[in-house]
């Protein structure tokens, strides 16, 4: 049972530490072009005609 007393603090630093990753993605404009990769991929640009 004295495990836990490590082991939910750090638990609750990891989920911390994780949606501040998030929140700084979504501030950063990570989720802006959601279609821009997916469209990317389809032009034939490399086949020489």
């Amino acid at each position: 049972m004295n495990v836990l007393i490590y082991l939910v603090p750090l638990a609750l630093l990891l989920g911390l530490t994780g949606l501040i990753g998030f929140m700084w993605a979504l501030k950063s404009g990570q989720y802006d072009d959601l279609d821009g990769a997916a469209l990317r991929i389809l032009p034939d640009d490399d086949i020489a005609p």
